[in-house]
């Protein structure tokens, strides 16, 4: 089964969290015990799982890949994004996730984020 969701974002480089998002797909569909796979079909965004309690962990990556990986950074690819492509790879376009009991089975303090 597949379903999606929409995700907007406002910044060029933000992290929003889609923990409810992928919790109410896993309860609308009654998986009770098994797997999500939560993918995102873009070249330039990301999914992670990580802290969802203090803001200042995402706001620490996004800082963190932009020192890594600059904005402006000389790249071949002239689109403007050449960065967003590489932060991408970095980050992953997916996550694995196990559901018990109706649950995602995340640790207590950690979401899932579409980059």
């Amino acid at each position: 089964m597949t379903e999606r969701i929409n995700v907007r974002t406002e910044k060029r480089i933000q992290m929003v969290d889609i923990t409810a998002e992928i919790q109410s797909l896993v309860a609308k569909a009654k998986i009770s015990d098994g797997v999500v796979h939560v993918y995102c079909p873009h070249t330039t965004a990301a999914v992670t799982v990580n802290e969802n309690y203090d803001e200042s962990v995402q706001q620490d990556i996004g800082e963190t890949l932009s020192k890594i990986v600059p904005h402006r950074g000389g790249y071949a690819h002239s689109e403007g994004n050449a960065d967003a492509h590489i932060k991408a790879a970095l980050m992953g376009s997916s996550r694995t996730l196990f559901v018990e009991n109706g649950k995602v089975g995340l640790g207590s303090w950690q979401g899932i984020f579409f980059l």
